[in-house]
């Protein structure tokens, strides 16, 4: 296990304000980095947080709304400047591609990497990506338009040998990555050590949903039960609980009755309107309902496992 961390690049909804920029992060699995949403400001925010373009392969669009999206274009004719080579992924909507293709066949005319659409369904849970270190998954919400959030869990990692055992059994250096993997021993006189007296369980992956823009839904903690980070939309305060049902976003007090129900690990709650010059007031509504709970801010680095 190594590396996982969020760095969020913007926090706030539709209207950009002097304190935020519309929604995108960025997540950093073993220094491989996946990008979701992509408002504007984005390259900008990117550079701001020293992460490296070359590493950015797969971005995943929660849905088709201007402040999700709109950061697109200037990111990849950027990247397109520095030299990025290779594919670039873009998972979303079927739409996504009918919408921006052209916009990028016009304005990357000479694009070096290659732009590869692939589509989601927002209505469903699925796997959109995997590799030897992660998995990507859809989570359906409930939003104005066709919306998901995504759920990232790291692989799961060999079981960690058990250093009495290797030392009683004198087992030789060449066998221990098999024993890892699951693997019994063989005594040079014929006896079968179980795999199980010479392990311990492997470390539990870390897993980081995200979940903006959805409106009130306990439909999503199946999805989500016993995450580690959740990220949730907060856009509204309890003064604005009516507009949040109206516009399909949540309130701060919603976002964290979801994460007490779904016993997530920590609660960072974005998506701020611009109606509130300061979020204090989401944050104290929120730890009323959930005690681990987190403001979002740009340039916030968060760690799930080093």
């Amino acid at each position: 296990m190594s590396r996982f961390e969020v760095n969020i690049l913007g926090c706030g909804a539709a209207t950009p304000t002097m304190r935020h920029l519309p929604t995108a992060q960025v997540v950093n699995v073993r220094d491989k980095l996946f990008m979701v949403d992509c408002g504007e400001g984005a390259q900008v925010a990117f550079r701001r947080a020293h992460l490296n373009y070359n590493r950015l392969g797969h971005i995943f669009l929660s849905h088709l709304h201007g402040d999700h999206c709109f950061g697109l274009f200037g990111l990849l004719s950027t990247m397109a400047l520095t030299g990025h080579t290779g594919e670039l992924v873009i998972h979303a909507h079927p739409d996504a591609e009918v919408l921006l293709r052209p916009m990028f066949d016009y304005f990357c005319r000479e694009n070096p990497f290659d732009i590869r659409f692939n589509a989601l369904s927002p209505s469903s849970s699925e796997v959109v990506y995997s590799d030897r270190s992660v998995s990507v998954r859809t989570i359906p919400l409930k939003h104005r338009i066709p919306t998901c959030g995504f759920l990232f869990e790291e692989a799961v990692g060999d079981r960690h040998l058990r250093g009495d055992m290797v030392e009683f059994y004198n087992i030789p250096t060449y066998m221990r990555a098999a024993i890892k993997q699951g693997a019994d021993f063989a005594t040079p006189d014929g006896k079968v050590v179980p795999n199980s007296q010479l392990t311990l369980p492997p470390t539990p992956p870390a897993r980081y949903a995200y979940c903006s823009d959805t409106m009130y839904s306990e439909g999503i903690i199946p999805y989500i039960e016993g995450v580690d980070l959740l990220y949730h939309e907060a856009t509204y305060a309890d003064d604005a609980e009516a507009m949040a049902r109206t516009t399909y976003h949540s309130t701060a007090r919603q976002a964290a009755r979801i994460a007490a129900k779904a016993h997530v690990g920590r609660l960072l709650l974005g998506h701020f309107s611009a109606r509130y010059n300061d979020e204090k007031i989401l944050l104290q509504q929120a730890l009323e309902e959930f005690a681990h709970t987190e403001l979002a801010h740009e340039n916030m680095n968060v760690v799930l496992r080093r």
